[in-house]
């Protein structure tokens, strides 16, 4: 079996299972997750800066994942696109993580194909793209042979499709499945070329309070349709797509509910003028 090379590791996060599984440790203890959601969860939403910044939130959301049965498959919804991209998927082979590679699963990611137009990723062809290979980790930690259906959806209709396709094919093929979506919340600062309200305490009031709190509502609300609206008009998720294709599909799996487990900014970690905000959320 081919496996598709693990590109950030030793960089955004360790590169050996010893340090992964040290810091997974030390992420559990740092949100109180027991509280969180006391019925079976069909998926979440994830940040994917480095792990220092942005690791705890998505490995407290994948750890809220975890149930009686592990589920057979991961889909992973991710990756930094606009409304012209194209839709990407791996549809065989593995991807590698310091825990070992996970496998794809090929059933799932092949119906999908044959209803969808896809640019499709190999083990050697791929497009280095941080916002899935970031969750990995964590689900073969938490999940151990669970396979994964990892997909890159631009923030269209079309994407929101493909999130229900998923559930009904998931359906079909009797296979249990969970989603996540993987974006960031606003970038802003002169490092992102977004400085509509200037900068210092003010900024990092509004982007904290105003305009992460809108597409945050969105998610709450289960509404795929305003994640998307709201990110395009008002910069505040890099990859609306993902998130919102996670929301359709998790919706089409019976979720109606979603809560959230942590908020965080790159600013509580290294203050500056430029920083990301951070939402982990599950349903």
């Amino acid at each position: 079996m081919k496996v598709r090379e693990s590109i950030f590791s030793g960089s955004w996060y360790p590169g050996n299972p010893a340090e992964c599984e040290k810091e997974i440790k030390s992420f559990l203890k740092e949100y109180p997750t027991k509280t969180i959601a006391q019925r079976a969860l069909t998926g979440g939403i994830v940040p994917h800066a480095g792990w220092y910044f942005s690791g705890s939130i998505a490995c407290n959301v994948i750890h809220c994942l975890k149930d009686e049965k592990p589920p057979d498959v991961f889909v992973i919804f991710g990756m930094h696109l606009h409304a012209r991209s194209p839709s990407y998927i791996m549809t065989d082979g593995a991807w590698g993580t310091p825990f070992g590679a996970i496998e794809i699963e090929t059933s799932l990611a092949g119906e999908l194909v044959k209803q969808f137009t896809f640019h499709i990723e190999t083990a050697e062809n791929f497009t280095q793209d941080n916002t899935i290979e970031l969750q990995l980790p964590f689900i073969k930690y938490f999940f151990g042979d669970t396979k994964i259906v990892p997909i890159g959806v631009p923030p269209t209709q079309k994407s929101l499709e493909i999130g229900t396709a998923v559930a009904d094919i998931s359906r079909r093929l009797g296979l249990r499945v969970k989603v996540i979506g993987s974006t960031d919340l606003t970038h802003y600062g002169m490092n992102y070329g977004f400085v509509s309200h200037g900068s210092g305490p003010a900024a990092l009031d509004w982007v904290r309070n105003e305009n992460d709190r809108r597409v945050i509502e969105a998610m709450l609300a289960m509404d795929p349709d305003k994640v998307i609206s709201e990110a395009l008009a008002n910069r505040n998720a890099c990859c609306s797509g993902a998130a919102a294709t996670a929301i359709a599909a998790a919706k089409r799996l019976g979720a109606g509910k979603a809560e959230t487990i942590a908020y965080a900014t790159s600013y509580d970690k290294s203050p500056g003028d430029s920083f990301v905000g951070y939402a982990g959320i599950v349903f």
